[in-house]
């Protein structure tokens, strides 16, 4: 049974994946009190990356706003699996967002900005939130992007 929240997010035509396990020795979602922080996510759909490498060399904006997509839906599912129930979000705190870029790409921020659209389209005013957008030289397995989000419960 689908709570409300993500009635409201597939009435959008926005569907969360299963989610994606850890792959090494942590958790995907840590909860303290009524915040959660979530490990870093990536582009990652049934264990394969959608996209690989660095803004500004290997994929476009447009290519890491779908790709910056993909992770928040990864991120919204880790939650779920968490909480099992989006209506238990009472409101985004922060993502720190990762970019994978060359280092004359300044435009980060444009990236994320795809993962923030889905977030608010998602949650509504629920889903605005701090952020930061930085450059990174590397990340793992080639991901153009990674973020981690923090979120407070009802």
């Amino acid at each position: 049974m689908l709570d409300s929240t993500e009635q409201q997010m597939q009435s959008k035509g926005i569907y969360l994946p299963s989610p994606n396990l850890p792959l090494n020795g942590y958790v995907s979602v840590k909860q303290v009190g009524n915040l959660l922080y979530t490990a870093g996510q990536d582009c990652r759909v049934n264990g394969e990356l959608q996209y690989k490498g660095k803004l500004g060399k290997d994929l476009t904006i447009e290519e890491g706003k779908h790709a910056a997509e993909i992770v928040m839906l990864n991120l919204l599912a880790a939650i779920k699996l968490h909480t099992g129930n989006l209506d238990e979000i009472k409101q985004v705190v922060k993502l720190l967002a990762f970019v994978n870029s060359t280092a004359t790409f300044a435009d980060q921020p444009l990236v994320i900005d795809g993962a923030s659209a889905l977030l608010i389209k998602s949650l509504g005013e629920r889903g605005e939130h701090a952020r930061s957008a930085v450059s990174a030289n590397s990340l793992p397995y080639h991901t153009p992007i990674e973020i981690e989000m923090i979120v407070e419960l009802k």
